[in-house]
């Protein structure tokens, strides 16, 4: 069985390394990209099962990562989970009618991550 490919998308080295080593450590193929425009290159050619978008990033922030992420159709419904210091309601929903799958607040534990993880790929 091939092993899921994720795309982690986060300006903080650190919260990338923690998602990293939580998702690696269970089985998952990790590519990284330092911020939207780092995530927007490297949507070519790779074929990821799911996305990891911090939402609040210089330059492209999350919402926009995830519109245009969406306009790729091979990306149209390749689930999406915001990862965020922001806890808004308006924020949540702002995030889902832009295509979000799902949401975690940090800080959060690895079970956590890992569980919604499962969850969403099977």
């Amino acid at each position: 069985m091939q092993r899921k490919r994720i795309l982690i998308v986060d300006d903080s080295k650190s919260m990338r390394c923690y998602i990293r080593f939580i998702l690696k450590s269970a089985g998952y193929d990790i590519t990284e990209a330092v911020d939207g425009y780092d995530a927007i290159q490297k949507l070519n050619g790779t074929n990821y099962n799911l996305f990891i978008f911090d939402l609040i990033m210089p330059c492209i922030d999350g919402i926009s990562l995830i519109k245009r992420t969406r306009t790729i159709e091979k990306y149209r419904f390749t689930p999406i989970i915001v990862v965020t210091t922001e806890s808004r309601q308006c924020v949540k929903i702002e995030c889902r009618q832009a295509g979000a799958t799902a949401w975690i607040v940090k800080p959060f534990k690895s079970e956590q991550l890992l569980a919604l993880t499962k969850k969403i790929l099977g």
